[in-house]
């Protein structure tokens, strides 16, 4: 006869709550661990790059604690963009074949209507002013703040366009006029144009410096290789209805050329922490 089993106890209610206090608290712990912040590449208004792993606006002020170690503390003034540096890896397939960027009018359209979004009047005002298509301004300003004028980001971008306090400056706003809608449009769209003039009315270029600096898109010849950056301009195509897929093989194509050079700068820069 086979020896009887005794039926295993049930937990009472009140050790079951003990576990599930020590799961949650386990829980908790692990989210509460400090994680390595994402590497930043500050782009100075001097034409030279800092590699970041933190960044910090105080006050007028911005704490950069560098990847070789170090801190620097510099005036937010010298500060042109902020940009994650997340590089994208380049697939081993054969290159894509360069393709031409989609067809986007830049220039300024008399017969368009405004822009069916808030601050519409104000941003056909603007376009007009500097003849830019306004509603490449409007996919522009939706990208950077969703339309919301006291936007202000970790970076310290401000205002419905994201305007960097040196960029204002340098297009004649003052950096206690920077929230206000129409001074910010007014320096942003008059950045925009300017930057598509650099670039012989090239959009993608023109966008890929407004998000990165003009210096960064010298420096490697094209987009850079930027998930932030590829990202941001897929964006903005797509408010303007070009397809995710057309877009794709043009960044694929257009950037081609800076990925690799991307990629080679990368591994020369790998020891360095101001880029030159």
């Amino acid at each position: 006869m086979s020896p009887r089993r005794l039926p295993r106890p049930r937990p009472r209610p009140a050790a079951r709550r003990r576990a599930w206090g020590f799961v949650l608290l386990f829980a908790v712990a692990a989210l509460l661990v400090p994680r390595p912040a994402a590497g930043e590449l500050v782009v100075l208004t001097d034409g030279r790059f800092l590699k970041a792993s933190r960044y910090e606006v105080v006050g007028h002020r911005v704490r950069v604690e560098l990847v070789g170690g170090g801190t620097l503390t510099l005036s937010l003034s010298r500060v042109e963009r902020v940009v994650d540096d997340e590089v994208i890896p380049e697939p081993e397939a054969p290159p894509v074949v360069e393709a031409p960027p989609p067809s986007v009018a830049w220039e300024f359209d008399p017969q368009a209507p405004p822009p069916a979004s808030p601050y519409g009047d104000l941003i056909r005002a603007a376009a007009e002013r500097h003849g830019v298509n306004a509603a490449l301004v409007a996919a522009l300003v939706r990208a950077e703040s969703a339309f919301d004028p006291y936007a202000l980001s970790h970076k310290g971008a401000r205002g419905l366009m994201q305007l960097m306090p040196a960029t204002a400056q340098r297009f004649g706003v003052l950096e206690h006029q920077m929230f206000e809608p129409e001074r910010n449009l007014e320096a942003g769209t008059r950045y925009l144009r300017w930057l598509l003039d650099r670039y012989d009315g090239d959009v993608v270029r023109a966008l890929a410096a407004y998000n990165a600096g003009e210096g960064t898109v010298d420096r490697y010849g094209g987009v850079p290789p930027f998930r932030e950056t590829r990202d941001y301009i897929r964006r903005i195509y797509a408010s303007l209805g070009v397809p995710e897929a057309v877009l794709g093989g043009v960044l694929g194509g257009v950037a081609g050329e800076a990925a690799a050079a991307g990629s080679a700068l990368a591994a020369s820069d790998a020891a360095s922490t101001v880029l030159r």
